[in-house]
């Protein structure tokens, strides 16, 4: 689908390079606090292994952490970074950024030529300061080069640039292979184009008769020539345009042929793909995730200010008999705003039925577009419109800032960065004091004590693994005292505060579905394991303490 010509003033706007570094200074400035702070989480616990992998060994398989089979490109990125310059955490976020910019300036790109200038100004901006999208911008995982590809592509399809966006989809594909489900929906998009290239409006069927409806519009005239296609304005299609999109799928499956070739699995270690497809497939999960997804990508963190908005005005400015604001560009192409919202949902559908953690960042190649729209509408209904957008902003930062009363992820907002910052200081502590001794802990802490290349320790310290901190893991522990000599335990779910919208059987469905737990606090903890806590740091939400066992404290005396 093509979008409208240019406005003269678009065709005299900045060029993409000058675009690009204004934007990665920009990111780079606003994200100066978090440059140099270790890895999270899964940073830690795959990506940044990996990439090192390939970094010290040139081997795209990872042999310091189970592989996931996910697609090399992020990490052979990260790899040639630290090689050009340094192993640090500040050259690896700022490698990030770069990609993000890369991103952010397709997103740009992409709404100015559909909208103008102003809409993707405020696109840019409001994606920028969305909490999901700011935190993954400088993070060392697969979602944010997603989000610059996939918007790449779609720019590129817009702009009938056909070979570009096959490529950028190629790239999509091993950047992270969730990304098919866009290329398969623009394939869909183009098949359907060529099938209604070969339709003529108002002719019967081959052997049928003409409808009533047909019949009236050839006696009033109505009925235009040509096809279908021509008739609604869509692009003309081959059927061979429409397979071309395949090739995009094969660096992809050379990946998994190869993964398959030096492990025995196509994707990924069993236990993984268990988690991540296996235990997923079932119809209520599906239903309850793909509500989720929705939340995701149009109300989660704030994101309702701007999506409730956009429809309110729309619906108030109908109801009034009030025309749209004048004197801006057109709205954008109806084709285009079905194009885009088609490859929202083909997003939400995916993440409906993989991905076993329902995490919102698989999400943000999908949120940029539900702005874009957002924004469009916006634009075209509010009476001061940019005081509506830097309303949505200021709802952003608030949310960037301060937890909702609901369960979140760290990496969501600045959470994680609190997360991080207390680790430290209790991997600190735990080096300092009990450095010979075998400490009891959970991932991520597991990692962050035994792997000094994260950035906790100075040497890898010994450390006796168990799944959580639930009452049935600390039992467990329990019956194997001499296994360990301190723990280290920390809430490895966020908890908000106070929870509101309490649903009826919701822990059950949670735990079912969602592999949800319940951490003790840190006091039981000791209690049930004859210890006592002798360091403990808190934040809203969040909490991480050091117990020192009964056996350790005597030896000391």
């Amino acid at each position: 689908m093509t979008a409208r010509q240019q406005p003269a003033a678009n065709r005299r706007a900045l060029p993409a390079a000058a675009i690009f570094l204004i934007l990665f200074a920009s990111l780079w400035l606003v994200h100066l606090p978090v440059l140099g702070l270790p890895y999270f989480w899964d940073e830690a616990g795959y990506f940044i292994p990996a990439a090192r992998d390939i970094l010290l060994t040139g081997d795209l398989i990872p042999h310091s952490t189970l592989s996931n089979a996910h697609p090399p490109l992020v990490m052979l990125w990260l790899a040639a970074c630290w090689k050009l310059v340094a192993y640090t955490p500040v050259v690896t976020r700022t490698a990030m950024l770069l990609v993000a910019a890369f991103g952010f300036t397709a997103l740009w790109l992409l709404a100015r030529r559909v909208a103008n200038a102003q809409v993707a100004t405020a696109t840019v901006t409001l994606t920028a300061l969305s909490p999901v999208i700011y935190s993954q911008s400088a993070m060392a995982q697969l979602d944010i080069a997603a989000f610059a590809l996939v918007l790449w592509t779609l720019y590129a399809y817009l702009c009938e640039r056909r070979w570009m966006a096959i490529c950028f989809a190629a790239l999509a594909a091993v950047a992270k292979e969730t990304t098919v489900a866009v290329t398969l929906t623009l394939a869909a998009v183009d098949l359907l184009c060529w099938l209604l290239g070969r339709c003529k409006p108002g002719l019967a069927p081959e052997g049928g008769a003409l409808t009533l409806r047909q019949a009236q519009g050839r006696l009033r005239g109505t009925v235009l020539p040509g096809t279908l296609a021509e008739r609604y304005e869509l692009p003309r299609r081959t059927l061979a345009q429409c397979l071309a999109w395949l090739l995009a799928l094969l660096p992809l499956v050379a990946w998994y042929a190869y993964h398959f070739h030096r492990t025995g699995h196509v994707f990924g270690n069993p236990d993984y793909l268990r988690y991540n497809v296996g235990s997923t497939v079932t119809p209520l999960r599906i239903a309850l995730s793909f509500l989720l997804r929705i939340w995701h990508v149009a109300g989660y963190m704030n994101l309702f200010v701007l999506t409730a908005a956009a429809p309110l005005l729309l619906w108030d400015s109908r109801r009034g008999g009030r025309p749209a604001n004048a004197g801006g560009a057109p709205p954008i192409a109806a084709k285009v705003r079905v194009l885009l919202l088609l490859v929202v949902l083909a997003q939400v559908a995916e993440f409906s039925i993989v991905g076993g953690a329902l995490l919102a960042r698989y999400m943000v190649a999908a949120i940029p577009l539900v702005i874009l729209l957002s924004v469009d509408l916006i634009r075209r209904y509010a009476p001061e419109w940019t005081w509506w957008i830097a309303g949505c902003a200021a709802a952003f930062v608030v949310a960037l800032f301060f937890n909702p009363p609901w369960f979140i992820s760290p990496e969501d907002n600045l959470t994680w960065v609190h997360f991080v910052e207390m680790h430290q200081q209790a991997a600190r502590y735990v080096e300092r004091h009990y450095p010979d001794q075998r400490i009891l802990t959970a991932w991520s802490a597991s990692d962050e004590l035994n792997r000094p290349f994260l950035g906790y320790t100075t040497r890898p310290l010994t450390v006796v693994r168990i799944e959580n901190f639930s009452a049935e893991e600390i039992l467990r522990a329990a019956q194997q005292p001499d296994s360990f000599d301190a723990v280290v335990a920390f809430s490895t779910k966020f908890e908000p505060p106070r929870s509101f919208f309490r649903i009826p059987n919701s822990t059950e469905i949670m735990t079912r579905y969602y592999d949800f737990h319940q951490d003790l606090p840190a006091a039981a903890i000791a209690h049930i394991l004859h210890g006592r806590v002798v360091w403990q740091a808190s934040s809203p939400g969040e909490w991480i303490a050091v117990i020192e066992i009964d056996k350790i404290r005597l030896a000391k005396r």
